[in-house]
């Protein structure tokens, strides 16, 4: 069976539902470059967005219950009713662990599908169900960067380290 996902906010126990943007709920389903329900994420992560540098989980319905919560991430989060505005900036930042993704150096999958950094780095319970990311992940990225604080900008941060994203199916 499939995994589903929810892109969660730690800090409001908000979510995302990506059927209300017309895509399927696996990972791998939109998590690529274009997507109008990954975007709709990037405009929440922006400053002044909604869900500015706030921890973040790519939240999977297999994952265990939170510790004292009696339920996982994928139930918890109040999904957010309104709908909000696909963007695409150039860069996901991590303030945690002061790196950043230039997503645009991302492999090119076809002619031009490219993977989505955000999705896959801050995901938890990938390779629980179908449609999860199954290439290799040498560097352990997939989902390193769950419940870190995210943002994204069309400038690389100052003083952090770039990490390059070519993560293949």
């Amino acid at each position: 069976m499939g995994q589903y996902y929810n892109p969660t906010s730690l800090n409001n126990l908000e979510n995302l539902y990506s059927h209300s943007y017309g895509n399927g709920l696996k990972l791998m389903e939109h998590s690529w470059i274009g997507n109008n329900f990954v975007g709709a994420v990037e405009t929440l992560l922006a400053a002044g967005g909604r869900w500015y540098k706030h921890e973040i989980v790519w939240a999977g319905d297999y994952e265990p219950d939170e510790v004292d919560a009696g339920a996982n991430l994928f139930i918890l989060g109040t999904k957010l009713e309104e709908h909000v505005r696909s963007s695409d900036f150039r860069f996901v930042v991590n303030h945690t662990a002061k790196r950043f993704v230039d997503k645009y150096r991302s492999i090119k999958l076809s002619s031009e599908w490219r993977i989505h950094p955000l999705p896959l780095l801050t995901c938890e319970g990938n390779g629980g169900g179908g449609g999860d990311f199954r290439g290799d992940d040498p560097r352990g990225l997939i989902g390193s960067w769950a419940r870190h604080s995210i943002s994204v900008a069309d400038v690389a941060p100052e003083g952090f380290q770039e990490i390059i994203f070519d993560l293949t199916e």
